[in-house]
This record gives C-alpha cells, sequence and structure tokens, in this order.
C-alpha cells in the first residue's frame, strides 16, 4: 500500500513538474535523443559486424570439416546412434514396466 501511495505521489509531481518546467523538459529531451540514437546506432553496427564475423568463422569451419572427413565416417555416427537409440528404447521399456 505504501509503495501505491509513493508511485502515486510521485506521478503526481512528476506531472507537475513537466508542466511547470515544459520547456526546459524538451530541451532535455531534444539533447537527449541524438544521444540515444547515436549510441544505439553504434550497438546496432557492432552486433551486426559481430554476427558477420561469426558467420565468416563459421563459413570457414565448414569448409575445414568437408576437407577432412571421409564420406564412410558418417556411415559409422549413424550406426552408433541407431544403437544407443536402441539402448535407451529398452531402458524406457523396461521403466514402463515398473
Amino acid at each position: 500500500m505504501k509503495t501505491l501511495i509513493g508511485g502515486a505521489i510521485a506521478a503526481a509531481l512528476g506531472l507537475i513538474g513537466i508542466a511547470v518546467w515544459w520547456s526546459q523538459f524538451l530541451m532535455v529531451l531534444a539533447g537527449t535523443i541524438p544521444v540515444m540514437l547515436l549510441l544505439g546506432g553504434a550497438l546496432a553496427i557492432y552486433l551486426g559486424f559481430d554476427e558477420l564475423k561469426d558467420t565468416w568463422k563459421k563459413g570457414e569451419e565448414e569448409e575445414e570439416s568437408e576437407d577432412t572427413t571421409s564420406p564412410g565416417a558418417g556411415e559409422e555416427e549413424v550406426e552408433k546412434y541407431k544403437k544407443e537409440i536402441d539402448e535407451l528404447k529398452g531402458e524406457i521399456e523396461e521403466l514402463k514396466k515398473e
């Protein structure tokens, strides 16, 4: 309840403050909007460049892995995973019986 009353008082004082100092509020707003746009744009550029670098690295790793793997290696992995799946299915069936 104290928080509600405190919030209502703060909102009322804020509204009164904006009404009294409207021109100063607009000045501050006019000064902060370009700075926020500049910082937001810089952050977007940084994140975009970082993502681009990650895709370049990923592409290089894929090229290296394609060069080193033999055609028969994938079949061995498939068989290994099939056996593991069969074992897990058996365990699930045992647990269902209990």
